[in-house]
């Protein structure tokens, strides 16, 4: 755990602060890659994950930037109501879920709203670099859309797209027709924005393999029911119930197993456990389709069982 001071707080958009965070004894704070995020620890336990949008070239402060959620569990709120300047928090190291592919021969960077966090820091890494990307920024209108000034003043400005719905809004089949080789894409932002990208990249006949994302929240569950299986501890051949109403963390943990957990809606991985028997119900937003079609680890978090019992790896 990393103890930080909140050195400044600013609103940059229409219900979305950033937050620049300083270690608390003035040391530097750990490295961290494009793409990476941190968890933040708030009140009454709840735990965030939040992209650092600084450069990655700084060790003197860690940038996020947080949208007000109106569906908000508590942290996004607490972000905004109750963090303040000087204020102390604990934070974990920088982890990345989201690297650049440096084999890429170009780079096309979609943001989507708050999504825009990860993506500058790419844009400014691929700049650093001298690689080849574009930049396409997506949202309602001009003033809910966090670091425009930046962005504009940057030295990769006429690689920056925005897209506004009110103004001119994104083409995504025309961008991403006839994908050219060794061109890789990336996405974040709200859900059915991530959809609207990977779907038209999909049609155009872009391979998964090329498509990468990270989701800020969790996708729905349409008609997803929930039903009661088993869980077989592999080491001990232990067998636990796990009801309808139950999460298998929580029957873990209640059975003395400490599964650590971070964002609870299958959207991090810190939780990922391996499969040895069974068929998960994958309800995560995690793996890509082929992690989830090899059936040997899932998000105990949130996804549940579709065969009778799953033999997990503990």
């Amino acid at each position: 755990m990393i103890n930080v001071i909140v050195a400044r707080k600013q609103a940059e958009a229409e219900g979305i602060y950033s937050f620049e965070l300083a270690s608390e004894d003035g040391q530097p704070l750990p490295p961290f890659s494009a793409g990476a995020h941190i968890d933040v620890h708030l009140a009454d336990g709840l735990v965030r994950q939040y992209s650092l949008c600084n450069s990655a070239a700084e060790n003197h402060r860690y940038q996020i930037a947080v949208l007000r959620e109106p569906s908000s569990r508590g942290g996004s709120q607490q972000m905004h109501d109750a963090v303040e300047e000087g204020q102390r928090l604990q934070i974990s190291a920088p982890r990345n879920l989201f690297e650049l592919d440096g084999q890429a021969q170009k780079s096309l960077l979609f943001a989507g709203g708050i999504g825009i966090t990860p993506i500058l820091c790419m844009a400014e890494r691929l700049h650093h670099a001298g690689a080849a990307f574009e930049l396409y920024y997506s949202a309602r209108t001009r003033d809910r859309a966090a670091f425009v000034e930046r962005l504009l003043a940057s030295p990769f400005s006429d690689r920056v797209h925005l897209c506004f719905d009110d103004e001119q809004g994104l083409d995504a089949a025309t961008v991403l027709a006839n994908p050219p080789e060794g061109t890789h894409l990336y996405v974040c932002g709200p859900g059915g924005y991530m959809e609207y990208i990977l779907g038209s990249g999909r049609a155009a006949g872009w391979p998964d393999e090329r498509l990468h994302r990270e989701y800020f929240s969790a996708s729905p569950q349409v008609d997803a029911t929930s039903e009661a299986f088993e869980i077989e501890i592999a080491s001990s051949g232990e067998v636990l119930q796990v009801s309808a109403e139950q999460t298998i963390v929580d029957v873990l943990y209640d059975a003395g197993f400490e599964i650590p957990v971070s964002c609870e809606q299958g959207l991090c991985g810190t939780c990922v456990t391996r499969v040895i028997d069974g068929i998960p119900d994958h309800r995560d937003s995690f793996f890509t389709e082929a992690q989830r079609a090899a059936n040997d680890q899932f998000t105990p978090c949130c996804s549940r069982a579709k065969s009778a019992r799953l033999i997990l790896d503990l």
